[in-house]
């Protein structure tokens, strides 16, 4: 019952959410066929839908905080990037011995930089419930210490902006120091086993794209629980009115924080799922070109529209990944000249142009 509240009178995520249901479900039925049928999705196919998904839920995280509460946010690529390294840090332990110098609990890069035992912040990491919580934990608690400094200097605009900008630069460029314990310019990769699960196995892509759908519905069922919660009315007057709601005796500082750091958690989740599907992270995701694309994702699909922003994720790194396949040095003039055109012409995005069709029909 309460599922049917939160969707009954949204109709974007009535069909996002059956979409997910029947991607779930067609997925792995055409996976399986055989190779020669017309019908048949390739496994690596499966592993870059199931990127799109996880590129979808970030998006998420960042329309949260963007489109419901006002915040330009031009650094959630590092809280993207943090959950990634927390699981490709175990995937890193699950290598043990079958890695190219054998050694048992040492990765490679640490092997090959002379490090005698393993770092304490590494430790633990060969469990995957340990793991599990750091992937939420460790950009929550970055952004619960950010925001709190931030929100409470009441720093915001354009200020705040680039202040979250800053943030992932230098998180980037410490993670690119071999010292750090991160794999420097390299970062981690040749992952082995999930669960016990090996990588690039048929079933483990199939069954980390199943996740994916799964991590995507519920972080929207939540980010629309949130919307739709008092909180979420709050925040779209804190977005609209700041200095109004402050007068009111709202405590806007606590609303930003709680709701910056839910959103950081979301972001987490969605690094640490695409981590094991595109088989690396390094410091490159920490790039602040990232987050300024991710932005672009939320406002081609539609800000503070939820499943918006999951459209202009998916469209946006299909295009990509078409450009980049076909006419490699025509993406990045692309990318500028789809900005350019939803902003003059779509300013609501795809979402907005679409309720106007209907509107007008």
């Amino acid at each position: 019952m309460l599922l049917w509240n939160l969707i009954k009178q949204d109709r974007g995520g009535q069909i996002l959410l059956a979409l997910l249901a029947l991607a779930i479900i067609i997925v792995p039925i055409l996976n399986g066929l055989p190779s020669d049928h017309p019908l048949h999705i390739p496994t690596y196919m499966v592993a870059v839908m199931g990127k799109y998904l996880t590129l979808a839920l970030l998006a998420l995280s960042v329309d949260l905080v963007w489109g419901y509460l006002g915040i330009l946010t031009l650094g959630h690529g590092a809280f993207f990037a943090l959950g990634g390294y927390v699981m490709g840090m175990y995937l890193m332990r699950q290598i043990g011995d079958r890695g190219v110098y054998g050694h048992p609990e040492l990765p490679d890069f640490m092997v090959f930089l002379n490090w005698d035992s393993l770092p304490w912040y590494w430790q633990g990491l060969d469990q995957f419930w340990f793991a599990a919580i750091l992937i939420i934990l460790v950009p929550g608690l970055l952004a619960f210490i950010f925001g709190a400094l931030a929100f409470r200097s009441r720093v915001s605009g354009v200020y705040l902006s680039i202040i979250t900008q800053a943030l992932t630069f230098a998180l980037m460029l410490a993670f690119f120091r071999n010292e750090m314990g991160f794999g420097g310019n390299n970062g981690l990769t040749d992952f082995k086993d999930l669960l016990g699960f090996n990588l690039q196995a048929r079933e483990t892509r199939v069954g980390l794209f199943v996740a994916s759908a799964i991590a995507l519905a519920l972080g929207y069922l939540l980010c629309r629980y949130v919307t739709q919660s008092r909180l979420g009315k709050v925040c779209v007057a804190v977005r609209d009115a700041e200095s109004r709601s402050r007068f009111m005796g709202y405590r806007v500082e606590n609303v930003k924080l709680w709701v910056f750091t839910l959103s950081a958690m979301i972001a987490g989740v969605a690094g640490a799922l695409y981590v094991p599907q595109v088989g690396i992270i390094n410091p490159n995701e920490f790039s602040p070109l990232n987050s300024i694309e991710i932005v672009v994702w939320v406002a081609v699909g539609g800000r503070a529209t939820l499943y918006g922003a999951v459209a202009g994720a998916i469209f946006i790194n299909y295009a990509k990944t078409w450009f980049t396949t076909e006419l490699p040095d025509v993406w990045l003039f692309a990318l500028g000249a789809i900005f350019i055109l939803v902003t003059v012409l779509m300013p609501k995005g795809i979402v907005g142009l679409l309720r106007r069709k209907e509107g007008n029909a």
